[in-house]
């Protein structure tokens, strides 16, 4: 299948493709929307298999990204990068510089972040060609690690759903079975911990998941089990696509709350989900708190204004679930509308030329 093929009806507006033998960079970046402003979405370093599997998660990942900053709120489109590769053996000062190069070449279309398989000293390196770059060190001015803020917008998704589904949005009598215990999945354990829950934990990298259990008392489980464990809670925090054919007749929770990007293989596994009286949080609209923290060094960065922003994920998701309710459809649905329905009302705006009263 072709680019144009693999686009589909999806509408995204821009593909750019980079390459450098030298360094051996091979990269994607998908420009999914910018109506309501410059496309900001971080840059995925990842051992795909075939570049047609690279093209397909950086397609969808670039539209998650243009529905979590309408639904969040922001002035912001969507895009997402991705690099075909292994990071822990491929990174090094002139893959970054040639890749900052195509950044810039977009002149602001497109602004890069960090995500799975890259850091804040990646973003450090890429700087170093183009201004279009945040989640930078906070010694060079920037927000640093994303990670914990997406954490926190989680935990206050959580909140909004338990609130929601259980009468209360007290954590501290809840289970929770993490998946993945990365960056952001270490991050959130650390947080249902301190809010007094149960925590399982699985992950494919043994070493995570041992740490994890060594700090934060999680129980571990088996990769494969994770999806029986009977929690209150269930939060995907690796790559997406974890909710298919197969795993959604296992699933053992009650509700779902995760990080990851795109976590259900198809739209419709939504509706499955619903048909089991589980209760799935929209992961657009849970997950970003990440981007929102990045997207505040767009205009000076506040630790403060950060927090407080994150925080408003609690309002968005108890608007989500009501709209949800009183129209009979699922969140994910309600959610999907609310997000294009943003775009097109606001991003026509850019339709009509802003004129001055005096002058031409």
């Amino acid at each position: 299948m072709g680019v144009f093929g693999a686009i589909g009806d999806r509408s995204h507006g821009e593909i750019v493709f980079g390459n450098d033998p030298v360094s051996g960079l091979r990269s994607i970046i998908a420009i999914h929307s910018t109506a309501l402003g410059p496309a900001l979405g971080g840059t995925r370093f990842y051992p795909y298999d075939t570049e047609e599997e690279a093209l397909e998660d950086v397609l969808r990942l670039s539209q998650g990204m243009t529905r979590k900053a309408a639904a969040a709120g922001l002035d912001l489109g969507g895009g997402k990068a991705v690099i075909i590769g292994d990071p822990r053996t491929m990174k090094s000062e002139r893959l970054w510089r040639a890749y900052g190069r195509v950044v810039d070449s977009l002149q602001g279309r497109y602004i890069t972040a960090e995500d799975v398989g890259t850091d804040t000293m990646d973003m450090d390196l890429i700087g170093h060609e183009t201004r279009w770059v945040v989640g930078v060190p906070v010694e060079e001015g920037g927000s640093g690690d994303p990670s914990p803020a997406t954490a926190r917008g989680i935990i206050a998704a959580t909140r909004a759903v338990a609130k929601y589904r259980f009468g209360t949005d007290d954590l501290s009598q809840r289970s929770v079975a993490i998946l993945g215990v990365g960056k952001v999945g270490t991050d959130l354990a650390r947080r249902y911990h301190e809010a007094g829950a149960k925590i399982y934990a699985a992950d494919v990298y043994p070493p995570a998941l041992e740490r994890a259990v060594e700090m934060y008392g999680v129980t571990p489980v088996g990769l494969d089990d994770i999806y029986e464990v009977e929690a209150d809670i269930l939060a995907p925090c690796s790559l997406g696509g974890v909710f298919t054919d197969e795993t959604v007749p296992r699933l053992a929770c009650k509700v779902i709350v995760g990080a990851a990007n795109n976590q259900l293989e198809r739209e419709d596994h939504a509706d499955a989900i619903a048909e089991r009286d589980i209760l799935y949080a929209p992961d657009f609209v849970a997950n970003a708190g990440g981007l929102i923290n990045v997207s505040e060094e767009l205009r000076g960065y506040t630790v403060e204004r950060a927090a407080a922003r994150i925080d408003k994920i609690y309002t968005n998701m108890c608007h989500v679930l009501k709209t949800a309710e009183e129209q009979g459809i699922t969140p994910n649905a309600a959610a999907i509308d609310w997000a294009e329905r943003r775009v097109e009302e606001i991003g026509t705006l850019r339709m009509f030329r802003r004129r001055a009263k005096y002058g031409k």
